[in-house]
């Protein structure tokens, strides 16, 4: 029997509609610049060139359903994006079997420092202190493909304080599921407890400590998030 040196971290799990499961995670892959409005207003050409990935923590991901202002910042945004969560996996898996690896959908941010990564793109560094700092990714239930099968159209919405910040539809995705989960297998082999999150639409902003967040995804319902 094994021991260990320390105890074990925990194991991350969300819920699921319906049931009193937990969808276990096993890695967390955010997808880039996936919306062609939200690509301009970050300075970049919407034309689709190939997708690129940054990865956060598996603990970043949080159902706590409030956001803690993080430390070291004073330009914090939101991006609501739809979370695709994986039942299984591999490499080079073909486009017209991807969806067959898909477990679920959820609503999610992506909360991102954006003065400490605009920092590290100044200098060609990794934008992980920007993007995958402690419960960085608020993260609501998951809704089974059994349930509500693919989204692939439907209101995307991110309210402040009541005032629509950021809207779009997933059929805006410039790159869809199918596509990203394809291309990523390419590059690593996926596996079951993989988190994909599916890029933002135009609107990005700040937040500061009191605001609340509203985001909802049509079929996937809404939740509330404060900004602690």
């Amino acid at each position: 029997m094994s021991t260990y040196t320390i105890e074990p971290p925990g194991v991350v799990a969300l819920p699921v509609a319906g049931t009193g499961a937990m969808f276990p995670v096993r890695r967390v892959y955010c997808i880039g610049r996936n919306y062609a409005a939200h690509a301009v207003e970050m300075g970049h050409d919407p034309d689709r060139e190939a997708p690129f990935f940054f990865q956060k923590n598996a603990d970043n991901l949080d159902i706590s359903g409030e956001f803690p202002y993080p430390p070291e910042s004073s330009d914090v945004h939101h991006e609501i994006e739809m979370a695709v969560m994986l039942k299984s996996g591999g490499s080079n898996i073909a486009l017209e079997h991807a969806l067959d690896h898909v477990y679920g959908y959820a609503l999610s941010l992506d909360m991102t420092r954006r003065d400490l990564q605009g920092e590290q793109k100044k200098m060609g560094r990794p934008w992980e202190i920007g993007k995958a700092f402690e419960r960085s990714a608020p993260v609501g239930i998951i809704h089974t493909v059994d349930d509500i099968g693919h989204p692939d159209q439907g209101r995307v919405e991110l309210k402040i304080n009541g005032e629509v910040r950021q809207e779009g539809d997933l059929n805006q995705m410039i790159w869809k599921v199918p596509e990203m989960i394809s291309y990523l297998s390419v590059y690593f082999t996926l596996a079951a407890g993989d988190v994909i999150l599916s890029g933002t639409p135009a609107g990005v902003g700040p937040v500061s400590k009191g605001d609340s967040m509203r985001v909802s995804i049509e079929g996937l319902g809404s939740m509330e998030i404060p900004v602690v």
